[in-house]
Parts: C-alpha cells; structure tokens; sequence
C-alpha cells in the first residue's frame, strides 16, 4: 500500500516541478522516475534549482540549504526529491 501512495506522492511532485517552472509542454507521465532532473534529464539549471527550493519550502514547510552538500544527492532524480520531501515534510 505504502508504494501506491508513494507512486502518488512522486506525482504530486512532478506536478509542483512543471507547474513551479512552467513547463507546459511536459506532462507527470513524461517525467521519469529515476532520470536525472538536470542535464541530459529533465534538463533543468540552476535557476530551476532555486525556484524548486523556494517552492519546496513554501509547499511543504522544509529549508534547503545552499551549502548542504547533499543537494546534488536530494536534486539527482524525481524520485529522490520525492523522498526527501516525503521524509521531512511538516
């Protein structure tokens, strides 16, 4: 059951990430999973970065740091994201 509302939770946060930085063009189910969201993903850059930063923390009550140096870890895929937020979501 936990890997259902999981696979819901990954949605919603494709759904912040292409509402966030208005990709119109992309929908949830274009985005996959385990691809990396920036470079030859998603193909988002640091500015994205910064706009999901401020989204996650507006959305869901969490403070990302510049400086963490598990950024580039937490950032890696949809998944990823998706799990740091679900894990220290308020």
């Amino acid at each position: 059951m936990k890997e259902d509302w999981m696979g819901g939770f990954v949605r919603e946060i494709a759904a912040m990430i292409i509402d966030t930085l208005n990709l119109e063009e992309v929908s949830i189910d274009d985005i996959d999973p385990a691809a990396p969201l920036f470079g030859d993903g998603l193909g988002l850059d640091s500015i994205d970065a910064l706009e999901l930063v401020l989204a996650i923390s507006q959305n869901y009550g969490i403070q990302v740091k510049s400086d963490d140096q598990q950024n580039q870890q937490i950032f890696s895929s949809l998944a990823t994201l998706a799990s740091f937020v679900e894990i220290r979501k308020a």
